[in-house]
């Protein structure tokens, strides 16, 4: 009987001892608002969604959505005004930023995909895409059915890494931290291509010291469908994030931005194709 009672008694102990870990576990709403601040994880070096500029100002499309489209469904929902502040998040970081808590979103170029859905939640697409190769002018590769041999540069963490691996395993494979560092391994001659999602070749290219040096190429061999990240199993901030995307689609205002930084005067010429146009108004649910 004593040994009955000392047995309850250490389970209620253990239960009274876990009930304040579980009660201070915050959603990131509660977060947010007691901070003031949305803490987001974006890139430095991936133009045009997240980059330092010239004038070391911290800037994106990946952001402006951000700033103008998700900041203001959060301060609606609140009742208050936010900040928003920045951390840098590259492939092999920006999971691990996010379930600590260092990141409450993660906005830059990645991936939605139903391996990384096992770890976090993400926003609906807002932007499409697939992979291709960066070369030096005059270079054999022409494609993923090519590159047998071939020392061929990617990002730690990242979609194309993983196909590579699957679709060309006779290719050698090199993989780098970030992309201005796999960029550099090319310029100095130490791969003969770096594979990405050819949006963020595009912009790797336009930024090149010598642009007309570059040539991307290959049909598309992904499909890379770009969200915003969130911590799993937080479904009304997901619903206020993608509340804000949803309003900025129907009003017209993300198409504003997607102009800012894709169309004829912007960072990196890539108009949209109608078929993305009706893909993006189709993900709009009724009020």
């Amino acid at each position: 009987m004593r040994k009955l009672i000392g047995l309850v008694m250490a389970l209620a102990l253990l239960a009274a001892g876990t009930a304040p870990a579980r009660a201070q576990q915050k959603s990131t709403l509660d977060k947010i608002s007691e901070t003031g601040t949305l803490t987001i994880g974006t890139r430095t070096g991936s133009p045009p969604f997240g980059y330092v500029n010239a004038k070391n100002e911290w800037v994106g499309f990946s952001i402006d959505l951000v700033d103008e489209l998700i900041k203001p469904a959060i301060e609606k929902k609140l009742g208050k005004s936010i900040k928003v502040e920045k951390k840098e998040s590259t492939p092999p970081t920006r999971i691990p930023l996010l379930s600590s808590g260092a990141v409450d979103l993660v906005a830059e170029t990645m991936t939605d995909t139903r391996t990384r859905r096992d770890s976090v939640d993400f926003t609906l697409t807002y932007f499409v895409t697939g992979a291709q190769f960066l070369v030096k002018k005059g270079s054999p590769i022409k494609g993923i059915k090519n590159i047998d041999g071939k020392r061929i540069a990617s990002q730690q963490g990242s979609t194309n890494a993983r196909i590579i691996r699957e679709r060309a395993p006779k290719a050698v494979l090199r993989e780098f931290p970030d992309q201005p560092a796999a960029f550099q391994a090319l310029v100095q001659g130490q791969v003969d291509a770096y594979t990405n999602d050819g949006i963020q070749l595009a912009g790797l290219k336009a930024k090149a010291p010598n642009p007309a040096q570059w040539d991307i190429v290959g049909d598309f061999y992904s499909y890379e469908p770009y969200g915003m990240a969130l911590r799993k199993g937080d479904a009304d901030f997901r619903n206020v994030v993608n509340a804000g995307l949803m309003d900025g689609i129907e009003s017209g205002k993300f198409f504003e931005i997607y102009e800012k930084w894709f169309g004829p005067k912007g960072e990196l010429p890539f108009p949209m194709t109608p078929q993305v146009r009706s893909f993006m108004l189709l993900q709009v649910v009724p009020k």
